[in-house]
């Protein structure tokens, strides 16, 4: 009995001491009423940087009233925080001797000049100053103000260096969030885009932005992405590649369960079919979810030219997807196992080839894929004035030696080397790079079962992509499972004017996104003889 007492005030005396200590920081978390107090305490938040500036001003009757203008060196327009904000306070007119009559006066005149916020919490002072806010304090007074005043150097809107396209707009996302969202307001110009932000990073405090179309994007798909990014509690996010691994549906995927884009467009186009966009301040990469397998494959050009071409260059992407994949693994396998599939000219031409060479035709393949990866990631690192020409003819020289050396056969050369350039059609990095991982098991089964191992890997390759979610929606769709309503914008693109209705899974709560009868004709005679009549009448 003594014990369960005993217990109980240890308890209490716990959450006494809780509580106090909760009610002493949120009195420390306030701005005090004096001036010095919140000085030291400013300093003492940021460790005294070097681009810390803080400036005492006196204003008012005889300088009785004492202000700090708080800003942080390099993130702010020097030039408006000297017209907008400093210029304001010394300007407070000189019958003001009282701190709060003078405060009042400051606040109307700031919120003439630029955004202007008012905050009681030094936390949130702190917060706006490290963002690019300059703050302002008054002596006396329990409040501070926080003036937008952002003006740091940034990068210019460019050509998107990743998703280059001969017909279409050639902007590109930036690392500033403010314009990115700018770029969508641009193209989307009514008050049903809607853009939220939030915070991430417990360090870092970086903004991240979601956007959507109200009344057209699930409004089901639209809280889970915000709590995805409310769940991450991490120290900061430096790029958006961090979301994307905090909030995809399956981590241990090869395949991208959400899209990244650098083009206004094509993010304006995902927004119109009810999908989200996720902004990222500091990184020109916008996520989009949900994302199927038929997007990657699918570029903003292909809704540029017209239907039949766009449709053409898809069916070709498509096509250089799975020669990507498998042709490797088909040599292989042929070579190795079922050369009586080939001709008996072919047959004895590769066997010429081959003569000589020390490895089986696996190790040959693995071999020259590895040379080959090692190549592109090489050029891809090397200076850009350098790299191409390097990667260029280090192939050359070394497929040529290759050769010469008895190490590869030509045939085995040109296999790798048609795969390296068909992989390089897939319009998107994350899937072409997941391919080229899967590319060396594909040969691995090849070599061990021939013909028998690549069916059994692509149908576990089937599996696993039906399995696969992106936000609820079937990473197949419209595929599988089968929307025929979704088909004409999947592996073939239908006319403009018949793509009257969006996605199923994404848009159904506003399915209709144009009117019907759309599509041009030619004028019927009747209508030609009433204009031949009219033309003649105006001619009179």
């Amino acid at each position: 009995m003594l014990g369960m007492l005993r217990r109980l005030l240890s308890r209490r005396m716990r959450r006494r001491q809780g509580s106090g200590q909760a009610e002493t920081s949120s009195v420390e978390g306030r701005i005090s009423s004096k001036l010095p107090v919140n000085r030291e305490r400013i300093k003492a938040a940021f460790g005294n940087s070097a681009d810390l500036v803080l400036r005492n001003l006196q204003a008012g009757a005889q300088g009785k009233i004492s202000a700090l203008v708080v800003h942080m060196d390099g993130l702010v327009d020097k030039r408006q925080v000297a017209e907008a904000v400093i210029e304001q306070i010394t300007d407070i007119d000189l019958k003001w001797d009282n701190p709060r009559q003078a405060y009042a006066d400051l606040k109307v005149r700031l919120l003439s000049a630029s955004g202007v916020e008012e905050v009681d919490s030094l936390d949130k002072f702190i917060t706006h100053v490290a963002g690019g806010h300059s703050g302002v304090l008054i002596d006396g007074v329990e409040k501070g103000l926080v003036c937008d005043t952002r003006g740091w150097e940034q990068r210019g809107i460019d050509e998107p260096t990743t998703e280059a396209t001969v017909r279409g707009p050639k902007e590109g996302f930036v690392e500033a969030l403010r314009t990115n969202t700018s770029l969508l307001r641009r193209r989307i110009m009514g008050s049903q885009l809607w853009i939220e932000e939030m915070r991430i990073g417990r360090i870092s405090r970086t903004r991240v932005a979601i956007a959507h179309i109200a009344g057209v994007a699930n409004d089901k798909i639209v809280q889970e992405v915000r709590d995805r990014l409310r769940r991450i509690d991490v120290d900061a996010i430096h790029e958006s590649g961090n979301i994307e691994e905090y909030i995809e549906d399956a981590p241990f995927s090869l395949f991208p369960t959400t899209l990244r884009t650098e083009r206004p467009d094509k993010v304006t186009g995902a927004l119109l079919e009810g999908r989200v966009a996720i902004l990222t301040d500091g990184t020109p990469f916008v996520l989009i979810v949900p994302a199927t397998f038929t997007m990657f494959l699918t570029s903003t050009e292909d809704y540029y030219e017209r239907y039949f071409i766009g449709s053409a260059l898809r069916l070709l992407r498509v096509a250089s997807f799975f020669i990507s994949l498998t042709l490797p693994s088909l040599y292989v396998a042929v070579t190795t196992f079922h050369q009586e599939m080939l001709p008996t000219p072919l047959v004895l031409s590769i066997a010429a080839q081959r003569e000589g060479i020390p490895f089986p035709a696996v190790i040959e393949a693995l071999l020259m894929e590895f040379v080959f990866e090692t190549l592109r990631e090489a050029g891809v690192r090397l200076p850009r004035v350098v790299g191409q020409a390097v990667s260029i003819i280090g192939a050359l020289v070394i497929g040529d030696a290759a050769i010469r050396a008895g190490l590869a056969s030509p045939a085995m050369i040109m296999v790798v080397a048609f795969t390296g350039i068909a992989s390089f059609a897939t319009p998107v990095f994350s899937l072409a790079i997941g391919v080229r991982l899967l590319r060396f098991l594909m040969t691995v089964l090849a070599g061990a079962l021939g013909l028998f191992g690549i069916v059994a890997g692509m149908f576990a390759l089937l599996i696993h992509l039906t399995c696969l979610r992106s936000f609820g929606v079937p990473f197949l769709e419209p595929l599988a499972p089968i929307v025929f309503s979704d088909l004409k914008d999947a592996l073939l693109r239908a006319p403009w004017w018949a793509l009257r209705t969006r996605p199923q899974f994404t848009g159904k709560k506003a399915p209709t996104r144009q009117a019907p009868g759309l599509r041009p004709r030619p004028p019927s005679p009747e209508e030609e003889e009433v204009h031949h009549l009219v033309g003649e009448e105006g001619g009179k």
